[in-house]
């Protein structure tokens, strides 16, 4: 693969590949319908470094707890 082939990629303020160095990520382990513990995890990455982090949304109750994650 040339250089010319790999890609950047965005992700809000994060850019990941090419020539970007390694981002610390990781993803939660919460059920994600239950969005105080999950943004209490997300938080705790956070204060350990982490600068991506991803949650699963399996289902329409984790989809509607999205929200509320996302505003806190």
């Amino acid at each position: 693969m040339s250089n010319d082939d790999r890609k950047k990629i965005k992700i809000g303020k994060i850019s990941i590949g090419h020539s970007k160095k390694c981002v610390i990520q990781s993803m939660c382990n919460t059920k994600t319908y239950d969005a105080n513990a999950t943004i209490k995890q997300i938080i705790a990455l956070e204060n350990a470094g982490c600068q991506m982090i991803r949650v699963s949304v399996p289902d329409e109750k984790s989809a509607i707890a999205i929200e509320k994650i996302k505003e806190n």
